[in-house]
């Protein structure tokens, strides 16, 4: 399943970014986001031992949620967490043999952008899907202004100071979705504060599908 398969009709389009997260604690926090409604979640490669952490995840979680790794910088890198058991492959920036190696590999891709020339760079590498980073730096009229010239097939996940308080902000702009790092989990939070956090955030989400009529993206 793709990242908007996995974040359709039934789930918030949230990815949770799991920085600092170690193998010892990345099974219980993987199940209080899924137990609070997140079904994606990533973790950093400047996490402890996060190819272990990866496993673990795809070992538990695989069928229920997609799992993948941030902060991927090199083509091996994309090679690495792919024999992990990661599905979903983020950077911060554009980098073209990682989109390459990435969609070689059939995994999904999500490459960091900031200007529409970075976006289109990303596109013409091969990326479907694309992260504004650091998005609270532009706000989400920026993002509208960029949706009027990127294509409508592109989806857009806002990343960088997001969270329950502005995803709706974010999706009347035109985002596919956000991605939450410090509002959801930093590294030594407990599984029931994390699973409250998702249920904010599921619950923003459900407010968002009320106001529209049911309509789970712009």
């Amino acid at each position: 399943m793709t990242l908007r398969q996995f974040t359709g009709a039934a789930a918030p389009p949230v990815v949770a970014i799991l920085r600092g997260v170690g193998p010892a604690d990345a099974v219980s926090i993987g199940r209080a986001l899924l137990d609070g409604g997140i079904r994606v979640m990533e973790v950093p490669l400047n996490s402890p031992q996060p190819l272990e952490s990866i496993a673990l995840l795809s070992e538990a979680f695989g069928t229920d949620a997609l799992i993948g790794a941030g902060t991927v910088m090199s083509a091996q890198e994309v090679t690495e967490v792919a024999a992990a058991g990661a599905r979903l492959v983020v950077s911060p920036h554009t980098d073209a043999a990682v989109i390459a190696r990435a969609v070689a590999l059939g995994l999904e891709c999500l490459p960091g952008f900031f200007t529409a020339t970075e976006a289109f760079a990303a596109l013409e590498a091969g990326a479907t899907e694309l992260k504004l980073f650091p998005a609270a730096s532009a706000g989400p009229g920026y993002l509208k202004a960029l949706r009027d010239v990127l294509p409508r097939t592109a989806g857009v996940w806002a990343v960088g100071g997001t969270g329950a308080h502005d995803l709706v902000s974010w999706l009347e702009a035109g985002a596919a979705g956000i991605g939450v790092g410090g509002a959801l989990y930093r590294a030594g939070d407990g599984a029931p504060l994390v699973r409250q956090r998702a249920q904010a955030l599921h619950a923003a989400w459900q407010s968002r599908i009320g106001s529209t009529g049911g309509a789970a993206r712009s």
